[in-house]
């Protein structure tokens, strides 16, 4: 369950009612444990954390920590030690014999198998199918695993020692071990197994398990004595784990740092190629962001993304005081509270003068693909509004046999209804800008208010009436595919700029997926186009659509992206308004 690394919720100080709730359950579950050993384990008076996590894989975790050390952790409402308790107190649990190498297939997630279990003359410990139990190795007591036995003990016996026997839960050198104070094992001598022992190391290759004589009671009076005494064996696992773990973090390391020194220089050359060939003087005093945002991310060349976080400076403002303070290039001053602009330029500098700009330039858009994966170049779809004949306008629409859910272009609608009025004669005779009402345009047109006052209706007023009361529909052609006809008005594609906790802003599109553009091939553009992180979330209500969410108000590039790159129509984008108004300029 812990073999890798968990998510902590909460941590917090346990209540008063909780601890002692907290009491009667772990006495409960662990008869054995004396009221001292209890009081010792959960004290009255001394700080004792509750910290709640998520497993790896998804499980909800209870940890009560005393010391900085975990103590116990409850699972599904039931309550297991933990081996910082079990070495204090070995006899809380009933405990199977396997051999030190086991330890670490354990911490690995691996269960115990019946054929490495190490039988004592005595037998093996009494269990029923679901007890809580302890693993621990030949030759110390202090156990190094806690599970739930598969089976119970008479058929453990009964196949021969074969299968899985212990489901394990926790084991030294897993993460949970790792929450505490990382100590090893102690040594408590198990005198029944030290045969044993002698045993496995002189018939390695021969058998698999070997019997060793009943366990003596232990006493926990010299507890903290023992725990001062680190077993050897176990000890040199956890020296050779840890070592392993060095020299991961050794590499891990210098592979960072080599990561480092190449953002770093590719951050002093898209400075250089900014100050060269973006900014000029009449443009200072600049702000260092929008230096950054627009100047410097233009300038990173194609297939490289520009983090200042994975450089050695982590911050602009760091890196800035450095090309100001070692390279002398710029004076950076702080115009506003915390608010830095570059006020100066040394266009003299021999670096920027004998700098020269890239061969590739910029980021240079990729064709635009609807999959984002060598599938064919993106055209916008051709939209026409459509309507639908409704229930209501049917009497209208018969006379040229025209049912109800019939889908008409505007145009077709305008013909059959001036086709009706002339067949009726119902144009005015006096005004022949006038259509005189009939029974059945005053029942498909007019509201109940206006059947006494309305006698005649304009003729574009007669075509809006009649439009409006039909279901709108649209249809979208895409190049190459038969057209797709949908009930309802279009929807636009909807950019919104939404605040993320202190004042941060970040630009959401929804509804791409109405135009046939993909999220991810439109995420990435954005991506590129900005320099800013950005997330897929799935759209509440929706089983198909996903909206991309990325960092800032982004809405200007993002309107640039869909107009000039997609070509999507003006007025099916909805929120263009939204954009980062400049110093001086109100709406």
């Amino acid at each position: 369950m812990f073999e890798k690394a968990f998510r902590v919720k909460s941590n917090t100080v346990i209540k008063g009612s909780d601890r002692r709730k907290l009491k009667v359950d772990i006495s409960t579950s662990f008869p054995s444990l004396s009221a001292e050993e209890l009081s010792d384990l959960v004290p009255n008076k001394e700080e004792l954390n509750v910290v709640k996590i998520y497993a790896h894989k998804g499980d909800a975790v209870t940890l009560y920590v005393l010391h900085k050390n975990p103590v116990f952790f409850e699972l599904e409402k039931r309550i297991y030690p933990t081996v910082y308790t079990l070495w204090r107190y070995p006899h809380v649990l009933p405990a199977f014999t396997t051999w030190p190498p086991v330890i670490q297939k354990l911490a690995g997630g691996a269960d115990l198998m019946l054929p490495g279990v190490v039988v004592p003359s005595g037998g093996l410990p009494e269990v029923k199918k679901g007890d809580c139990c302890a693993v621990k190795v030949v030759g110390n007591k202090a156990p190094v695993a806690v599970g739930t036995a598969t089976m119970t003990t008479a058929e453990m016996r009964s196949l021969a020692m074969k299968g899985r026997g212990v489901s394990i839960l926790h084991s030294y050198l897993d993460s949970l071990w790792a929450f505490g104070d990382k100590s090893g094992p102690p040594c408590i001598p198990d005198v029944d197994t030290e045969g044993v022992e002698g045993g496995f190391l002189e018939e390695e290759d021969g058998q698999e398990a070997t019997e060793a004589d009943a366990e003596e009671p232990y006493s926990s009076s010299n507890a903290d004595d023992i725990l001062d005494s680190p077993c050897p064996g176990l000890q040199e696992i956890s020296l050779a784990d840890r070592e392993e773990e060095g020299e991961k973090g050794i590499e891990e390391r210098d592979s960072r740092n080599i990561r480092g020194e190449q953002m770093d220089a590719l951050l002093l050359q898209c400075f250089l190629h900014a100050l060269k060939s973006k900014v000029k003087k009449s443009e200072l005093p600049l702000l260092t962001s929008t230096f950054l945002r627009i100047h410097m991310f233009s300038c990173c060349p194609n297939g490289k993304q520009l983090d200042i976080k994975k450089s050695s400076y982590k911050k602009l403002s760091k890196f800035l005081q450095s090309m100001q303070q070692e390279h002398r290039l710029v004076k950076v001053k702080e115009l506003s509270k915390g608010v830095e602009s570059i006020v100066e330029v040394d266009w003299k500098n021999r670096e920027l003068r004998s700098f020269c700009s890239p061969e590739d330039p910029g980021i240079e858009e990729a064709p635009v693909e609807v999959g984002g994966g060598g599938e064919r170049p993106y055209r916008p779809p051709e939209i026409t509004s459509l309507y639908s004949v409704s229930s209501r306008l049917e009497p209208l629409f018969q006379d040229a046999n025209i049912r109800k859910g019939t889908v008409l272009q505007p145009a077709e609608v305008r013909t059959i209804i001036t086709d009706y009025v002339k067949r009726n004669e119902l144009v005015d005779d006096t005004n022949k800008n006038y259509v005189i009402i009939n029974p059945i345009l005053c029942d498909c047109l007019l509201e109940k208010s206006e059947y006494q006052d309305v006698e005649a209706l304009k003729w574009d007023d007669l075509f809006s009436r009649t439009l409006d009361k039909m279901q709108h529909c649209h249809q979208l052609v895409f190049p190459g595919l038969p057209p797709v006809v949908r009930k309802g008005p279009l929807e636009p594609i909807d950019i919104t700029v939404a605040s993320r906790g202190s004042n941060k802003k970040v630009t959401i599109i929804k509804n791409l997926e109405v135009y046939g553009l993909d999220p991810v091939a439109v995420s990435v553009a954005l991506q590129h186009r900005v320099q800013a992180s950005s997330a897929l979330n799935p759209v509440p209500g929706s089983k198909d659509r996903v909206s991309v969410q990325i960092q800032g108000n982004q809405v200007q590039q993002v309107g640039k992206l869909l107009l000039d790159m997609y070509q999507i129509p003006r007025k099916y984008i909805q929120g263009l308004d939204n954009k980062v108004q400049k110093p001086g300029k109100k709406k």
